[in-house]
């Protein structure tokens, strides 16, 4: 399949100019550590989330000198909540990174760009387009469902195979004049499109600037592109929280392993039954658990059923694993989303 012959790229620059986005805080910036760090943010979460947590971050860590100086539970602790924990601790190293083997300074091509934790090809791609005008095509969500109706790409993007064809495709449809400066307003065009009219549901082809020469308006069934017949195997798991606190509202927490589940995160201690959790508080205590109600907690490809299970303790007691942490600490750690409700519940609770 070749692209239809239409001026693509140049339609897309000169949309963006007049009716693309303009005032998200990561545009209008050539900064590659701001655009790489919203391109993080905003894999798998939405414009409106990644906003304050872009702020909070920019604030913090104005340069990428400042992340990589920072300790992971603090990144983790303004990460909360985001959700794909991995994305920060990927994030803190590649910063690490960048000031240990290139003085501080991202590298400016597409291709070094990978070389880096986290950075996979498209957000490469994507740093290295609107920071450095190279022209390198990305294929994010909003890129692909973009291409594939435009094309009437019908092949499953299940199969790699068919992937590495939509890649080429998208490389050809590059600007092909004054490409230092078409790049970057292209590259933002094209993810616009995706993000504001070439919508998933209900796109409106009508105010589509490429309509005239789309595929799939032509076909008048746009929401079968893109085709991606495999889906996720969904699993479920069972877990017992044990949620241990003082008289005075210090809360017992552990940090989790840096592999597996809520990797990095402090979080209460974790059991794969109610016998496992019994056998770990002091035998004169077992006779005060409390079993809360079983909540459930959904991840991309797993649900989560959760068993909260309330104890108080003296501030005397230690438990095998963890320490005792303030209730005006805690809030400020990183914690799995799920552990942060059940803490803020248990806050409200005693006020």
């Amino acid at each position: 399949m070749k692209p239809l012959h239409f001026p693509f790229a140049q339609t897309v620059v000169a949309w963006q100019k007049q009716h693309g986005r303009h005032d998200l805080p990561w545009q209008n910036t050539q900064d590659p550590y701001a655009v790489w760090l919203s391109e993080i943010m905003l894999q798998q979460t939405q414009v409106a989330t990644v906003r304050d947590y872009y702020a909070r971050f920019m604030q913090r860590f104005p340069t990428v000198a400042d992340l990589a100086a920072a300790h992971q539970d603090e990144v983790l602790g303004l990460w909360s909540g985001l959700g794909y924990y991995s994305r920060a601790r990927n994030m803190h190293r590649a910063a690490q990174d960048v000031v240990a083997l290139h003085g501080g300074v991202f590298p400016r091509s597409s291709e070094l760009l990978q070389t880096l934790p986290g950075i996979g090809r498209s957000t490469a791609a994507a740093v290295a387009s609107l920071c450095f005008g190279e022209a390198i095509a990305i294929l994010d969500g909003n890129v692909k469902r973009v291409l594939t109706r435009f094309l009437g790409f019908k092949d499953d993007l299940a199969s790699s195979r068919h992937e590495r064809v939509l890649w080429d495709l998208a490389q050809s449809m590059l600007p092909q004049r004054d490409v230092a400066r078409a790049m970057p307003r292209y590259t933002q065009g094209v993810m616009d499109l995706g993000a504001t009219v070439c919508t998933p549901k209900q796109p409106r082809c009508m105010q589509c600037p490429v309509n005239a020469a789309c595929v799939a308006a032509r076909e008048g069934d746009p929401e079968r592109y893109p085709v991606k017949t495999r889906k996720l195997k969904r699993s479920a798991e069972q877990l017992w929280l044990l949620q241990a606190q003082t008289p005075q509202g210090h809360v017992w927490l552990m940090q989790r392993p840096q592999h597996g589940v809520w990797a990095g995160l402090y979080c209460l201690p974790v059991f794969d039954d109610f016998a496992a959790l019994k056998t770990a508080v002091p035998a004169k205590y077992q006779d005060r658990l409390v079993e809360g109600e079983v909540f459930k907690h959904v991840l991309t490809h797993k649900d989560f059923y959760l068993h909260p299970v309330r104890l108080v303790l003296p501030a005397s007691v230690k438990l095998n694993e963890g320490q005792w942490v303030d209730a005006n600490a805690w809030t400020s750690l990183g914690l799995p989303a799920p552990i942060r409700k059940l803490l803020t519940a248990q806050v409200s609770e005693a006020l």
